[in-house]
């Protein structure tokens, strides 16, 4: 995946680039620009949420309409869990907020939350990795060890979610 900071740098437009060069305005602009990298991040990530919650809910309904009322409640709850996380990052507060606001976070800061976002970012990938298996599970222990697999990745997501969370706003989160 590339640097979404370095897309963000390449579509600067003109007016852009000559606020780079102003001084006292250029550090804003930098900022600013990290910011919205950060809520590009932030609409990818939900995005690929709600990506793997519509694959569950497709497979939630062909094990309905097969009449496989065993094992629709462990994707359910899959499914309520991953709903209220693509909420809480499609609507989370930007990673930096401007000038004055209540919580601002340095542009190095900025650099060590890419961490957290590469571990949230690698249980997606887990979590969409395990689908496949979820849906072709021959038997019950099949299918419950994937779903297993699925519900391990989204915890993993949310811990990563939690602790980047907490770097930027320094508030335990629960």
């Amino acid at each position: 995946m590339p640097d979404i900071r370095d897309r963000v740098e390449q579509d600067r437009g003109l007016l852009k680039k000559i606020q780079l060069v102003i001084p006292g305005y250029a550090g804003y602009r930098r900022r600013e620009d990290i910011r919205a990298a950060d809520n590009l991040l932030r609409i990818q990530l939900a995005n690929q949420l709600k990506g793997v919650r519509g694959d569950l809910e497709d497979i939630r309904d062909q094990m309905a309409m097969d009449g496989k009322v065993q094992g629709l409640q462990s994707i359910g709850n899959a499914i309520f869990t991953i709903e209220g996380l693509e909420a809480k990052v499609r609507h989370a507060e930007g990673g930096y907020s401007g000038l004055s606001a209540t919580i601002q976070i340095k542009e190095t800061e900025l650099d060590k939350l890419y961490e957290y976002d590469y571990a949230m970012l690698d249980s997606l990938d887990r979590a969409s990795a395990v689908l496949p298996t979820i849906r072709e599970a021959a038997d019950p222990k099949a299918f419950e060890a994937a779903v297993k697999s699925m519900r391990d990745a989204i915890t993993s997501f949310e811990s990563a979610w939690k602790s980047r969370t907490n770097a930027v706003t320094g508030i335990q989160v629960r």
